[in-house]
């Protein structure tokens, strides 16, 4: 059996396997989507785990069609379409491709695997071609397109490519290697006695401290298994982010469900003394930020790396930001057990109480 590509406006002109997306009419759903119909037997931290997941139980229901889709182009949803239509190789190289899922969606690795660079230097080759051919994650908007639609342009690039990089990296090295090399020595840094690293596990809170901003494929590695980063930089800047953990389902382990940010928010302004104001997102964007406001940061802006925004200093002390953040945190968990598997309304529902 070949499978093939559609674009997401065809999901229902024949069955179509959907990837990393829902969407009515699919004859089988492989998304870690919160509450998406991906069968449980396949449940995974990502929808490229779910995928190879079902490469491994052919007779899961719905895995015989032919059309495979997805609503967005990103490293795992695009990882999860290739390898069902590439079973046999995806299978050989599972375990570097769920590590470039995992980097590509949560920004965090382990760099003592083995593979690890590897799998940056394919995230960083999809990254650099997907900006210099298309347009960044979250661009489409601007560019006045549906990504559902634009989207399917990059699937229709990237897939009969990426076999060779997974392969031969070496043959997409003036793609990769400009940002490999920028996050290979941030790496060096949070490794060197320039970074703190600070854990909370009970609230799920990892605090970094360091001079400067890096990109997230560095900030994030000593996250691991937690899902909110405090950012501690030179000059009193900082920023507070949920990880893209809490959006979706996660399978590995159980996770706290995110708080809305506005008392915290309330809380630093009462401290802050500079003009500007602490800001954040809602608790349904993807990657919900609390930071010092300045000019209004677009979808793609905040997706990008740290060094790459303007961070503000603040006139409240490293010390005491932490300490409000940590307790704000325990004061709002008390009573609240980590478990997989929240509903959007269990969510909600915490964070009224």
């Amino acid at each position: 059996m070949s499978r093939y590509f559609v674009p997401f406006r065809a999901l229902r002109r024949q069955p179509t396997i959907v990837v990393d997306s829902t969407g009515l009419g699919a004859v089988l759903t492989l998304a870690h989507w919160r509450g998406a119909a991906t069968p449980v037997a396949l449940h995974d931290d990502t929808s490229a785990g779910s995928a190879l997941r079902a490469l491994h139980a052919p007779a899961t229901p719905g895995l015989q069609a032919c059309a495979v889709t997805a609503n967005h182009f990103d490293i795992d949803g695009f990882v999860g379409v290739w390898a069902l239509l590439n079973p046999e190789l995806a299978l050989c190289h599972e375990p570097l491709l769920r590590l470039v899922a995992i980097l590509g969606d949560f920004r965090e690795i382990d760099w003592q695997h083995p593979l690890a660079d590897h799998a940056l230097q394919l995230v960083c080759w999809l990254n650099a071609e997907e900006k210099a051919r298309f347009y960044e994650p979250f661009g489409a908007p601007a560019r006045r397109r549906r990504e559902d639609e634009a989207s399917a342009e990059k699937f229709a690039w990237f897939l009969p490519r990426f076999a060779e990089l997974l392969e031969k990296p070496a043959a997409g090295r003036a793609a990769w290697e400009p940002e490999f090399a920028r996050v290979k020595q941030a790496v060096a840094v949070m490794q060197s006695p320039a970074a703190t690293v600070r854990r909370y596990p009970a609230i799920g809170l990892t605090v970094v401290q360091m001079p400067e901003p890096v990109p997230y494929y560095a900030l994030f590695g000593p996250s691991i298994g937690t899902d909110i980063v405090l950012s501690l930089y030179d000059d009193q800047r900082y920023e507070l982010e949920y990880k893209y953990t809490t959006w979706i389902d996660l399978e590995s382990r159980p996770t706290l469900p995110r708080l809305p940010l506005a008392p915290l928010a309330d809380r630093l302004n009462e401290l802050e003394t500079t003009p500007r104001r602490w800001t954040h997102e809602g608790i349904t964007d993807t990657g919900p930020l609390l930071r010092l406001s300045g000019r209004t940061l677009s979808k793609s802006q905040r997706y990008a790396d740290p060094d790459q925004r303007p961070i503000y200093a603040s006139s409240i002390a490293p010390e005491v930001l932490e300490r409000e953040v940590v307790a704000f945190f325990e004061e709002s968990y008390v009573g609240v057990e980590p478990k997989k598997y929240w509903s959007w309304a269990q969510v909600k529902a915490v964070g009224e109480v």
